[in-house]
């Protein structure tokens, strides 16, 4: 099967007619009334996003310097070539909107999520974007030990672009009898649907969307993600958050849709992701060479240095059992996947015994999903079939 749901010429069409525009140059402190404006490099703008090109003649090292903007909470670095991966390191600052203060330096996570089908049309490879809340100012620097992919840019996210009507949290409770989808899995539990807050809840622009969803046979496995990015974000932006995910994966990326089928903030509150039925085999691009027969489950920050509350093991084992439950699968057992592109780990046509319930660094190269997240996966399949929750202690400092 060739999967094809990133495909966006029409956007490609769209984002190159543009008019494109200059943004006004300052440094850290307000220059001399006698000093001439450096170069601004051209900007262009499309619903939610402003991408800043990154120019310059060193092949090994880009850089931006720190400038004034419109404002924005989210930032991502993309370049032109889907395939290519960045060698190197990229850097940003940013200047917060309300108090006017310069952050310190912040390493962007390189963890690219890759399209399946070869040199889409207007698809671009990126970092992981970066929740930097409200933000009016940024400074990039990218370096790397051999020459940086072609097509460098900075891409600025504002999820209130796209906020038509005020999304709303669905806070986690547990599912009425009249919503419940029972399904009896091969395990010893039968689970229900979990409370899922749809996609109108995290106000995705549904106008943003130009291709209809593709399905693949059923859901054999489940891979746990996390977006990286920042823990520095309460429960009640989780929405903002998910929505600037979804404009830097479309807008940015040129992706047709988010990649992820689910998220899952840190207080535990389920999210439906990419379009096409929460209980339907929606194609995802999230694990690159296995998206095919598997969802994704992304969890809002980087759990290489967060810690999981119960509530959010809770909720990633409740989707996993109910998805995997749809077509009578234990979560507890493993199963055989094949390898659909050559990804760096395995090569194309590989046959590889997973768990149902795996890391994506377990078939991807990747850290992803961080350390901690994917030390709890054991634990997370155990709950998943547990007919009572298994206690998890608090970790000391976590809150919501």
């Amino acid at each position: 099967m060739t999967p094809k749901p990133l495909r966006r010429t029409a956007r490609a069409a769209t984002v190159a007619a543009i008019a494109t525009a200059v943004l006004t140059t300052t440094g850290l402190a307000a220059p001399a009334a006698t000093s001439a404006p450096a170069p601004a490099p051209t900007a262009t703008a499309v619903k939610g996003l402003r991408s800043i090109a990154l120019d310059g003649t060193d092949p090994a090292h880009r850089a931006l310097p720190a400038r004034r903007t419109a404002p924005f909470s989210m930032i991502g670095l993309t370049w032109a070539d889907p395939r290519a991966e960045l060698g190197g390191t990229a850097q940003v600052r940013t200047r917060d909107h309300i108090t006017g203060v310069w952050s310190g330096w912040r390493t962007l996570d390189l963890d690219v999520r890759t399209p399946e089908t070869a040199r889409d049309a207007g698809a671009r490879a990126g970092t992981q974007p970066l929740w930097t809340g409200p933000a009016d100012g940024v400074q990039v620097r990218v370096t790397a030990g051999k020459k940086l992919p072609g097509g460098l840019r900075v891409e600025l996210v504002d999820p209130t672009a796209t906020a038509t009507a005020a999304p709303v949290r669905t806070a986690t409770r547990a599912v009425l009898p009249s919503e419940a989808r029972t399904v009896t899995t091969t395990a010893t539990t039968t689970t229900v649907q979990p409370a899922i807050t749809p996609r109108s809840g995290w106000g995705a622009d549904e106008s943003l969307v130009l291709n209809p969803p593709t399905y693949t046979a059923q859901t054999k496995a489940v891979f746990v993600h996390h977006t990286a990015g920042s823990n520095d974000y309460t429960c009640d932006q989780s929405a903002a958050v998910i929505r600037g995910i979804f404009l830097y994966h479309v807008q940015g990326q040129g992706w047709n849709d988010i990649g992820y089928q689910f998220l899952v903030d840190k207080c535990g509150t389920v999210f439906e992701g990419r379009a096409g039925g929460i209980d339907k085999p929606v194609l995802g691009a999230q694990t690159y060479g296995f998206n095919t027969d598997t969802t994704g489950i992304a969890v809002l920050g980087n759990y290489n240095d967060a810690v999981a509350t119960p509530p959010l093991l809770d909720a990633i084992a409740g989707v996993a059992a109910w998805k995997l439950g749809l077509y009578g699968y234990d979560p507890a057992s493993t199963v055989n996947l094949v390898a659909a592109a050559d990804n760096g780990l395995y090569k194309k046509g590989q046959v590889v015994a997973m768990q149902r319930i795996s890391g994506h660094r377990d078939g991807f190269p990747t850290e992803c999903p961080g350390a901690n997240l994917y030390a709890d996966l054991p634990l997370i399949r155990q709950l998943a079939v547990s007919p009572a929750p298994v206690p998890t202690p608090v970790p000391a400092g976590q809150t919501g």
